[in-house]
This record gives C-alpha cells, sequence and structure tokens, in this order.
C-alpha cells in the first residue's frame, strides 16, 4: 500500500504503542513524553553525541559531560581546550565545537521559539533541529535519522528513501501531532536501532511486520540500497613526538579539519626519495630516537599507516606560530585525537630500534627547523 493513501497515524499507531512499551530507559530520556522536556539542553547533548555514534558509546561521555557542563552556561563559559579533553575519545569533534557554539548562541538569546529558530543554532542542520523540536519542544517537525530513514524505506520498499525525503515529512507529520511528536520521533529512532536492524532485521519483533511491505517482499534487508562508499586514500605517516628540555614539540589546534580542535603530534608522509634524504643535513648529533611498534588509523576516507617515533633533542629551538613547545607534566591535560593519544601513551613504553634508522635528519629538518 502506498504511504500516500493511507494517514499515517493509523499506520503508525502500533509503533507508538510498541514504545510505551518497549523503550530503553536512557538518561537524557523523559518519563513523559505528553509535556515538553524538562530539560531541552540535555536533549542537544544527546543529539549531537548520537550523531554517527552508537548508544552504548555515548551513555559514559554523557554523564560526564552533564556533570561538568549541565546546562548552556558552564558549557559556553568554558576553555575550548576543557570541552575538546571532555570529549577525547568519542570522536567528531566539530560536534563539540558546535554544541558550544549552541551554548553560547542560547546563553546569548535564549532558547528559539520555533523550529526556524533552532536552525539557526550553531552546529545544527535539518536532522538535529527537527530532532531536538520534537523531543525537546513536542513540535510537530519530522526528524529523519539514519534508522528512521531505515524504517520507513522498508516499511514501503523504497530504494532510494532519502530522495522522498519531503513527501516522508509531510506524511508523517499528522502522526506526530496525533501520536506525540517526542513520542513517535523517538519509537521511529527505537525501531531502527534496536529491531529494524541494517543487515538482519528483527522482523518478529517489530510491532508493523504486517504492514511492512519490505517484510512482505521476503527480503526487508534489501531495502533501502547500499550505497556505494569511496574506497578511502592510504597515506603512510611519520608520527614524531620530539622532546627538548621537558618540553615535547606539539601541532596547536586548527579550526578547521578533520582534526580541529586538538593538538597533534607533528606527522610528516613516508614518500620521501632517497635522494631527498641525502640532501638534508643538520648537527643532530646528541639525539636519542625510539621506534614504536605501528598501526593503521582508519578515517571515513583516509587510512594512515603510523610509523610512530620518539626523538630527544638537547635543546629547544624557535618553531613558527602554528607550533609549540608544550612542558611535558601538561601533555596528559590536552585534547588529542584518538591516532595522538595513542603515541601519548607509548611514550611511557620502552620501544625497539627499528631495524633500519629512520630518515632523522630530514625529520628534524621538517620538523624542528
Amino acid at each position: 500500500m502506498s504511504f500516500f493513501t493511507e494517514s499515517s497515524a493509523v499506520f503508525l499507531a502500533p509503533l507508538a504503542s510498541w514504545f510505551d512499551e518497549a523503550r530503553r530507559d536512557l538518561p537524557w530520556r523523559d518519563k513523559d513524553l505528553q509535556r515538553p522536556h524538562p530539560d531541552p539542553y540535555a536533549v542537544l547533548v544527546s543529539e549531537l553525541m548520537l550523531q554517527q555514534t552508537q548508544v552504548a558509546t555515548v551513555l559514559p561521555f554523557f554523564g560526564r559531560w552533564m556533570t561538568r557542563f549541565p546546562d548552556p552556561q558552564s558549557l559556553a563559559l568554558a576553555h575550548e581546550d576543557e570541552v575538546h579533553k571532555l570529549w577525547e575519545g568519542l570522536g567528531y569533534y566539530r560536534r563539540a565545537r558546535h554544541l558550544q557554539a549552541a551554548a553560547q548562541a542560547i546563553l546569548e538569546r535564549g532558547w528559539p521559539k520555533d523550529f526556524a529558530g533552532l536552525l539557526q543554532l550553531p552546529g545544527l542542520g535539518p536532522y538535529t533541529a527537527a530532532a531536538l523540536a520534537s523531543i525537546a519542544f513536542q513540535w510537530p517537525e519530522p526528524a529523519l535519522d539514519g534508522n528512521a530513514f531505515r524504517v520507513l524505506a522498508r516499511l514501503h520498499t523504497e530504494l532510494d528513501p532519502k530522495a522522498r525525503a519531503v513527501a516522508f515529512r509531510d506524511w508523517l507529520r499528522q502522526a506526530l501531532k496525533i501520536l506525540g511528536p517526542s513520542r513517535l520521533t523517538q519509537a521511529l529512532m527505537e525501531l531502527g536501532a534496536v529491531v529494524c536492524l541494517p543487515k538482519s532485521p528483527h522482523c518478529s519483533d517489530c510491532p508493523l511486520a504486517e504492514r511492512c511491505g519490505g517484510f512482505a517482499s521476503g527480503d526487508p534487508a534489501r531495502f533501502p540500497a547500499r550505497a556505494q562508499r569511496p574506497v578511502p586514500r592510504t597515506v603512510v605517516l611519520w608520527l614524531v613526538a620530539v622532546e627538548a628540555e621537558g618540553c615535547f614539540l606539539l601541532e596547536r589546534p586548527q579550526s578547521t579539519g578533520l582534526l580541529s580542535g586538538l593538538w597533534r603530534w607533528p606527522t610528516l608522509e613516508e614518500n620521501l626519495p632517497a635522494s631527498k634524504a641525502a640532501e638534508a643535513t643538520g648537527d643532530y648529533s646528541c639525539l636519542e630516537w625510539t621506534a614504536f611498534p605501528g598501526w593503521t588509523q582508519v578515517y571515513t576516507h583516509r587510512r594512515e599507516v603510523i610509523r610512530p617515533l620518539g626523538i630527544r633533542l638537547l635543546r629547544r629551538s624557535p618553531v613558527s606560530s602554528g607550533r609549540a613547545w608544550v612542558p611535558a607534566k601538561n601533555i596528559d591535560n590536552l585534547p588529542m585525537g584518538s591516532r595522538d593519544q595513542r603515541l601519548r601513551t607509548l611514550l611511557g613504553n620502552s620501544g625497539t630500534q627499528a631495524q633500519t634508522a629512520p630518515p632523522l635528519a630530514w625529520l628534524l629538518k621538517e620538523i624542528v627547523s
């Protein structure tokens, strides 16, 4: 049956009833789904944390975050290093910056009064703004995340549900008004998270199985069609911890990019021609170096084959404005991504001398000089 021919409120009524009984007890989820949420800030934090991250991963981070930053004011006034440090390990650090920017806007102007106002908060796209509108404020704005799109695709045998996003939102709006914006929005998300799974849906546990076109087809997992992901580019990197006079050389946080907002160890790609390595010279006779076991760091569109090194010099030298010598005692307090955290941990271990010495003169010329 086409989803245009039946009321969404009638079609999805079993889902709302199922959610009342089956919903998980989550710290950001209000028990009373009939009223506006008593703490919209908690909803905002949870939605930013849950982007591309599973609930089980988010739970401990959410608890620590709300203890340190229990309201928009405490977050808005915090130093960005502390914000990133508390986010450390959760990944996608731009979410932390967006969250702090939104808190600053809320502190300055108060909570927006409508959906259009939510869209003006820094870092809130259509989905996050709609989720906040429905869950926190009970405004009937359909929020379609990956779970909701998958559920709708299977219910209505749509291979490309995102291409029908406008139609789905129009169809859902009546159900939100009648069944409750917060209840139905979270019910769709919950069904996709625990029942209508990407590869192996638990159709026997689904309250909508009898109405589901994907279930009737005998192969619900083929909806939606899986997008072809680009093959990630592979690079080989020297990841270098240079120490001198009780300080380490670090890259300062950048405002944009994959690791923006984080302190980083200097890196150089291991694609150095032999002739260039031979040309590099310098007076580095007093250094010690240690090679640590390497690993592969995988990002969405990039694979980094890491060659970690620890190098100790006798003296610090002047560095560019994008780098800084940081006292070793302060290193543990700086926010770092998982790649750089790993080398920070390795520095406390005894590494092994590599069979082939790295091009130290070239590395130090590029990094320190």
